[in-house]
């Protein structure tokens, strides 16, 4: 026993009540030590890059969730992730760690957001136990299982001797079969699968990845099927049919089984059963010209096989229910009196009440799992704690009032200290000053980004924070004022009858040469109006919040196409080929394969990365490091800070217009700490979204679309992101932006607010002007909070 303040004994187990961070170097930053509460609504707060992440996610969570691993037996680690122990010193007072964060969701289009939260599988035993007329268990209404029968002998070994036993077996599912629960079927353009005035061997299929001198390519042509000599459309009925529809054989290629199918099915296999937001862009774009999506016309596009639609509840079958606004269905559900089904009926309305009671009841159970924003998705991740009895649990959000207007942040702000308030840590990483202004401690840290960041400048309260002279505290306060004088549109891009989704047969016009902002609550049907209805030939370049795809060999520099130019200005000074100064081609350390460290796989322990002791890290044999371009070689440049790259490429020897323009775009867009080789893993949210920015500014379209852009901005980058939409329209170009943030809706010269509410209570222009006249109006939400902001 301990004495507390009071006097009294104190017992030695209440002494664990902070969490103790010492000598934490994750990623940049510095050596830390913080102590945080438990039991209390910590707010982690800095600039994009300063490396809360790396202390709230990659430091504290990560040993949390590492830790709890290991308590499994060596056998079921095998089957889980094998995580490292982050590079900190001591760490400890650690609770169980729930990450809530922003990853968007299953990317498979089989993912809905009934399947993604259990309530689906709750459906499905609801009306298999009510449902009439009666059809068989759960999955005769699941659209993932398929409707299987078979019969045969089984061999069963007996007294040494085998006996054939009749057997058989019917599985009842409830996927359509048209279109195997997909809810759309494809055609295909087969003029865009080939040129059919071209032989195999002249490269007539035009597929992604089916070069001609490639594998794909040579399995058609030495299949002994066809002549690669003759033009396709040279083809007899039999020739044809064996190209584009011959069902699997084997054959053999250069001494090798080979798998030969026709053009049409491998097709579909290898692109149409992928989700289309998750394809590299030219494969999109390759999918987009050759396959027409259209609704299945057996199942309706309900994914449901005519069995699965005919059993009904009070009425309603399985695909009407899930295809319901999720608070209507939510009623429906406290409708049936069922006490046979009452434990069940009551779990299933506290689910769907959790999405209302979140903000997401304008949302469906059929909605795909990947058209969710970032937002949406870390939302639908916390129905399943909202109503969880456990306590003493370490809660981590990234950003989690991302995507949401300001009417919903407050009932956010509600939901985090609900569960404070259950006994629970809440560590936030967040930018907005009403979710900082709620927190009980605050852990401010900075003071730049980068190598700039990394350490803490503040710990303490609210007040304390606000009084500081830290470059969050200074920025708290900040006020965006309304424009004295708005710009004057150039013409506009009409939209007429918009009704995708929610939008209910909307006209407006979006003017041009301005910079408008798109608002609304969540769900009301901004994206629905900008992303969704927008002309075809309206000619946008959209940036929009999709995550950016790479691997660790990916950096800045690859990924905005600066590496090319800086490749091929070391190959001219040198003589010698631009493939010598790739890390991933001919210039590569032989030992490590370019990638600067050896990796050391230990089963279900973590695997272990070491530096190479051949080239030390820099990724690049030897020899490619003797050619230098003004005086530094490949591996010094790709190790430079955007801006300084930015001074060494803007003049003198290494002097080179192409690279110099990316990088001026690198810092146009406040990325100027990022080192151009650093992989794209280590960047944050926010640091993605402004690189993704600056490389679709070099597409010079007329027509800008901007997806939140504040994203993972701090207060202070705020100012520069309106200053770059300036000169964007300034410039001669039109910036439409899908915005919240109300310091951008009072910069924009023109504002569409979409409304009232979300869902069916949304979908209609509530009001399109000028900031000032909007808050002179004040009657919409966004008009009231707009207003309150603006006048302190």
């Amino acid at each position: 026993m301990t004495d507390n303040a009071d006097g009294g004994a104190r017992h030695i187990a209440d002494a664990h009540d902070t969490i103790r961070v010492r000598g934490a170097r994750e990623n940049n930053l510095r050596d830390i030590t913080v102590e945080i509460p438990k039991r209390r609504l910590t707010v982690f707060t800095g600039v994009s890059g300063s490396g809360k992440s790396s202390l709230v996610f990659g430091t504290i969570a990560a040993e949390s969730q590492r830790m709890i691993n290991e308590t499994y037996s060596a056998f079921v680690q095998g089957f889980m992730p094998s995580l490292g122990r982050p590079d900190v010193d001591v760490l400890e007072g650690l609770t169980t760690a729930i990450i809530v964060d922003q990853e968007r969701m299953g990317a498979n289009a089989r993912s809905t957001v009934g399947t993604a939260t259990d309530a689906n599988a709750m459906l499905r035993i609801l009306f298999s136990r009510l449902g009439r007329p009666h059809i068989g268990s759960p999955q005769a209404f699941s659209f993932n299982v398929a409707s299987a029968r078979g019969s045969g002998a089984l061999q069963v070994e007996r007294a040494g001797a085998g006996t054939p036993v009749p057997a058989s077996f019917r599985i009842i599912g409830g996927m359509c079969p048209r279109c195997e629960g997909m809810g759309s079927v494809t055609d295909i353009d087969l003029s865009q699968l080939y040129d059919e005035t071209l032989s195999l061997s002249q490269g007539a299929i035009t597929v992604p990845g089916y070069t001609a001198d490639g594998w794909m390519v040579r399995i058609y042509a030495e299949s002994g099927f066809l002549d690669a000599d003759k033009p396709i459309r040279d083809y007899t009925e039999a020739e044809r049919h064996d190209f584009l529809y011959r069902e699997p054989a084997k054959v053999k290629i250069v001494g090798t089984n080979m798998t030969y199918e026709g053009l049409v099915p491998r097709v579909q296999k290898s692109f149409l059963a992928k989700d289309r937001e998750a394809m590299q862009p030219h494969i999109r774009a390759f999918v987009d010209r050759a396959v027409t999506y259209t609704t299945c016309p057996d199942c309706g596009g309900t994914r449901l096989n005519e069995g699965a639609r005919s059993s009904r509840i009070a009425g309603v079958n399985i695909a009407e229910a899930c295809a319901m606004q999720i608070s209507d269905l939510a009623e429906w559900v406290r409708s049936l009196d069922e006490p046979s089904a009452g434990p069940l009926l009551e779990k299933l309305g506290q689910t769907l009440d959790s999405f209302v009671q979140i903000g997401l009841g304008y949302l469906s159970l059929d909605r795909p799992a990947g058209t969710l924003s970032g937002g949406e998705a870390q939302r639908t991740k916390m129905i399943r704690h909202l109503g969880s009895s456990l306590t003493d649990i370490t809660y981590v959000f990234d950003e989690p009032t991302a995507g949401l207007h300001p009417h919903d942040v407050q009932r956010m702000n509600a939901l985090l200290l609900q569960l404070r308030d259950k006994g629970n840590t809440v560590l936030v990483v967040e930018h907005k000053p009403e979710t900082i202004a709620i927190a009980d401690h605050v852990v401010d840290l900075g003071p730049g980004a980068g190598s700039g960041g990394g350490e803490i400048c503040f710990q303490g309260t609210v007040e304390d924070l606000t009084a500081g002279d830290t470059l969050t505290g200074r920025h708290l306060g900040d006020r965006t004022p309304l424009k004295a004088a708005v710009r004057s549109p150039h013409g506009s891009i009409p939209i007429r009858g918009a009704s995708r989704n929610n939008l209910q047969d909307v006209d407006v016009d979006i003017p041009l040469g301005v910079l408008a902002v798109i608002t609304g609550v969540a769900g009301s049907g901004k994206s629905s109006l900008i992303h969704g209805s927008l002309p075809a030939d309206a000619e946008v370049v959209s940036v929009d919040q999709s995550p950016i795809r790479g691997s660790r060999r990916s950096n800045p520099a690859t990924y905005t196409g600066l590496l090319e130019p800086i490749r091929k200005a070391f190959a001219k000074a040198n003589g010698v080929k631009p493939a010598l100064f790739s890390a991933n081609s001919e210039g590569a350390c032989p030992v490590c394969n370019g990638a600067g460290v050896i990796y050391s796989d230990l089963g279900m322990m973590a695997g272990v990365a070491t530096v190479c002791e051949v080239c030390e890290g820099r990724r690049f044999d030897a020899s490619v490091l003797e050619y230098r371009l003004g005086g530094r070689d490949i591996s010094e440049v790709l190790g430079m800070s955007v801006a300084a790259a930015t001074e060494f490429f803007g003049s003198g020897e290494a002097k080179l217009p192409a690279a110099h323009a990316i990088l001026c775009r690198l810092g146009d867009v406040g990325l100027g700490y990022l080192t151009i080789g650093q992989p794209l893993t280590t960047l944050s949210g926010g640091e993605r979204q402004r690189l993704k920015l600056a490389s679709h500014m070099a597409q010079r379209g007329g027509v800008y679309v901007l997806d939140e852009p504040t994203t993972g901005l701090h207060l202070a980058d705020v100012a520069q992101l309106l200053e770059l939409l300036d000169r964007l329209v300034d410039s001669g170009s039109s910036v439409i932006v899908i915005e919240h943030h109300q310091a951008v809706m009072a910069h924009a010269d023109w504002i569409v607010d979409i409304g009232p509410g979300a869902g069916h209570d949304g979908g209609r222009v509530v009001y399109e002007g000028t900031p000032a006249d909007l808050v002179q109006d004040a009657r919409t939400l966004t008009g009231r909070h707009l207003a309150e902001y603006v006048r302190g």
